[in-house]
């Protein structure tokens, strides 16, 4: 796999729950409790490649050597607010991560990303970081979140979003190269507010219902 390679989860568990998702009269509470398994499911895909090592452990019946993740744990780095719907599907995976917030909300007229917050592990150069947004719309969230890491020195990164626009994967993979994305669908394109076609809406709306 390349590092700028773009990993599209084709699972049908997966592939059911976005088009459950897609439904414009899903509930709040449906579409909050589809994200969170989603989460669970793309955390799976996203650490399947994750180093191992052998350590010696006791059975109930004899000592042995098994396999365990090596290293130091994950970090998960959703982005407020709407990646904080991937988050407890993740941690039920890895409840030891660490876990940064990445504030940033998007300029109506400009479309650019603005940081309100930023709060992160200091030791991220030794971890890997697991960075996710349900939409990957025009890039400009990803591409600031995956810059605000790199200056705490995270030097492992992969990005995992629900969706995304073909725009916005060439955004992302021309300023994070080094950086590969996982997604469950990358649809048509983005209209004229940088939403993405045929899309699910605004996934943070929907998921706190302030649509």
């Amino acid at each position: 796999m390349s590092a700028s390679a773009v990993n599209l989860v084709s699972h049908p568990l997966v592939q059911h729950k976005l088009t459950l998702m897609r439904d414009r009269d899903r509930s709040t509470k449906g579409f909050r409790e589809l994200l969170n398994e989603i989460g669970m499911l793309l955390c799976y895909e996203v650490t399947r490649d994750l180093p191992l090592e052998m350590v010696n452990i006791e059975t109930p019946l004899l000592p042995m050597k098994a396999p365990k993740i090596a290293g130091k744990k994950l970090t998960f780095a959703p982005i407020l607010r709407a990646g904080v719907g991937f988050l407890d599907g993740m941690l039920a995976l890895v409840p030891s991560a660490r876990v940064a917030h990445i504030g940033l909300y998007r300029d109506p007229q400009s479309l650019q990303a603005v940081e309100y917050y930023f709060k992160a592990p200091s030791d991220l150069s030794d971890r890997t970081v697991i960075l996710m947004d349900p939409m990957l719309a025009t890039g400009n969230s990803a591409c600031a979140a995956a810059s605000l890491l790199k200056t705490r020195g995270a030097r492992d990164i992969r990005f995992v979003c629900l969706l995304a626009a073909p725009e916005g994967i060439a955004h992302f993979q021309s300023e994070h190269p080094d950086v590969p994305v996982w997604t469950a669908a990358v649809d048509d394109r983005l209209n004229d507010h940088g939403y993405i076609l045929p899309g699910l809406g605004d996934a943070g709306d929907r998921m706190y219902g302030t649509k």
